[in-house]
């Protein structure tokens, strides 16, 4: 068992911190800064074991220098590509076993967003980057729309109850998008009010959970004919298959 705390970083970024139950232990993911890392780690006490990196950008991985060099430079850095002179390189299928075996994560190779991307997930929680937001998915930068959307469907065939721990909080301005492709989706109306109450309230709307995505996210949604007829009319254009569905979804979220 372990317990996941939300480290919230820059304007809209989160680092996940993951302690392990049955001790002081932790790893970080995707730490673009290591000041907020640094005095949880102090303030609660903890051993940092490993630094998880999901992509390349800056804020997932600016706050790693300086985490090895305050904690360690013995410290595990995972990632897809060599990033650091301290980095071990993973794979599609590799596993990661943290805790002395008492926790273990997959990689999963999600590229779109970047061609690093990769998510680290098991059969209760996923670390998927700028791959998977609530509501939204990340803009296609170094890959294709192909790629993206082969990605989120891999996503998308994990179990329902899988906890997704993404990078940032863009769940409001995402479901606004959402909600103008699928006015009548009541589960997404429903959950556009829960997250605003939260918001309010100044909690984070993280993590979400692959069932709930499934029924509110259009990145999601690319099979469902009502959202296929209302983004035809919106683009007055046919729409042929599920990519061509998220094509033209992301390419009008960009300018949306």
């Amino acid at each position: 068992m372990v317990n996941v705390l939300t480290i919230p970083s820059f304007s809209d970024n989160y680092i996940w911190l993951i302690k392990d139950s049955q001790s002081q232990h932790c790893i970080v993911v995707d730490p673009g800064d290591a000041t907020p890392v640094l005095e949880m780690i102090e303030s609660q006490n903890l051993i940092l074991d490993a630094i998880l990196i999901t992509h390349k950008h800056y804020d997932h991985i600016d706050g790693v220098a300086q985490l090895l060099s305050a904690l360690g430079e013995d410290i595990n850095v995972f990632s897809k590509n060599k990033l650091f002179p301290e980095s071990t390189q993973v794979v599609e299928g590799q596993s990661i076993h943290c805790f002395e075996d008492r926790f273990v994560l997959q990689v999963m190779e999600v590229p779109g967003h970047t061609l690093d991307h990769i998510a680290f997930y098991n059969n209760e929680l996923l670390f998927c980057g700028d791959t998977l937001f609530s509501g939204g998915c990340g803009r296609v930068f170094e890959g294709t729309h192909t790629q993206m959307f082969d990605a989120l469907c891999r996503l998308r065939e994990l179990d329902n109850d899988t906890k997704v721990y993404c990078a940032h909080e863009y769940t409001i301005s995402n479901l606004t998008f959402a909600l103008a492709i699928e006015p009548k989706n009541n589960a997404l109306i429903t959950y556009m009010k829960a997250v605003a109450k939260k918001r309010q309230q100044g909690l984070a709307s993280i993590p979400t959970s692959i069932g709930v995505e499934k029924q509110i996210n259009p990145f999601f949604r690319c099979d469902q004919d009502e959202l296929i007829n209302h983004l035809q009319n919106q683009l007055a254009k046919p729409l042929q298959s599920g990519l061509d569905t998220f094509t033209a979804l992301r390419t009008h979220k960009d300018n949306f």
